[in-house]
């Protein structure tokens, strides 16, 4: 699954132009059918926007890597959308399990925010299903389950009370050690997974009573422990775990959201809540946002002033302005070490459509 790790690296980057290409997507025969004509469209669309914008020798390097990307393009493996990020020295495409509306993008950033808004509206998460036998690990997008395979996971207790016998004087508070052992160990392994990403994804914990117990004793992530399932599931298949484990992930989703909006009314009460998109800009850049609340449709082109102010423009277009000043937004409070929570349209109409919380 896509990680904030690499939304970071796309948001670091600055180039003129950066084109961004994103466009819906289909996972199954005949609909998947129809996505290579649509990619062409935005292609060509891409192609005329940057000619009339740019030079043809400057655009030359970067068209040929949209070439080469697009022809790369595995339409038998798409999920939900797919997302292509072009400059002059870099390439790289996502598909993503979650929708994306069709748009053409050209800035001196990449455009992302329809990334982070698949990723915040369609909840990620981890899934541990503990077990001496084989303890599990999934990735949660949404109601889709994925399972890692690799060379960690699934992982399984060797030595005594597992592999080889107990030996004759221990005891059941040996065993029990064993088995917080284990666990920490299955614990010290899951940080492959969880700090590359620079954020703590909820963690779901399926298993019996007493080896969840044993987990949460002696892990470094009990704080990221959102929900858990009682059970034996060894031998559980996706299918049969999908049910019980969405029930928890939308709890997860709909207990975020109610924070957000909790954490706006008390800021508003502090008088700690700008809503001009004017002054959310400054204050973003500043390094001041603590959690920024936007509309998931709002979006407005704008320049940058002499004096690093926003104004708003009527429509985009020109390397001069930007196509989504929201998305500029968006990027500078994630980069400064603030939250972003993208809300469902009118949720914020007495906020302007977007709310930035302040640290002080």
């Amino acid at each position: 699954m896509i990680t904030r790790h690499d939304l970071q690296a796309l948001q670091s980057m600055t180039s003129v132009p950066a084109l961004s290409i994103l466009l819906p997507t289909h996972r199954h025969f005949p609909d998947n059918k129809k996505d290579p004509i649509r990619v062409k469209n935005l292609v060509d669309e891409a192609t005329t926007r940057l000619s009339q914008e740019f030079a043809d020798r400057d655009i030359a390097p970067l068209l040929a890597r949209l070439e080469t990307l697009v022809a790369d393009i595995n339409y038998n493996h798409t999920l939900d959308g797919l997302v292509l990020f072009v400059s002059h020295d870099f390439a790289k495409k996502f598909y993503v399990p979650f929708y994306v509306p069709e748009r053409v993008i050209i800035d001196q950033t990449f455009a992302t925010r329809d990334l982070l808004y698949g990723m915040h509206r369609t909840l990620r998460y981890w899934v541990f299903l503990l077990s001496q036998n084989a303890t599990r690990l999934l990735a949660g997008t949404g109601e889709a389950l994925e399972e890692v395979f690799d060379e960690n996971f699934p992982m399984q207790m060797t030595g005594p009370a597992a592999t080889a016998p107990i030996p004759y004087e221990a005891d059941t508070a040996y065993v029990d050690d064993r088995h917080r052992r284990f666990f920490q160990q299955v614990d010290r392994a899951f940080a492959t997974y969880s700090q590359p990403s620079s954020e703590h994804l909820p963690l779901v914990i399926g298993g019996v009573k007493r080896q969840i117990s044993f987990f949460q004793e002696v892990s470094e992530y009990k704080g990221d422990i959102a929900g858990t399932l009682t059970g034996s599931f060894d031998r559980a298949t996706i299918a049969e775990l999908t049910s019980d484990i969405w029930a928890i992930a939308q709890t997860m989703r709909q207990q975020r959201h109610d924070d957000a909006l909790k954490q706006l009314d008390i800021a508003m009460g502090q008088q700690k809540v700008v809503s001009a998109i004017e002054e959310v800009w400054r204050l973003a850049n500043d390094g001041r946002g603590k959690l920024l609340l936007v509309e998931k449709n709002y979006h407005v082109p704008a320049i940058v002033t002499d004096n690093g102010g926003l104004k708003v423009v009527e429509t985009p277009g020109g390397t001069d302005v930007m196509d989504d000043a929201v998305d500029e937004i968006i990027e500078a409070v994630l980069l400064k070490g603030g939250e972003v929570e993208l809300m469902d349209d009118g949720e914020l109409a007495q906020h302007q459509k977007i709310a930035l919380i302040l640290r002080y």
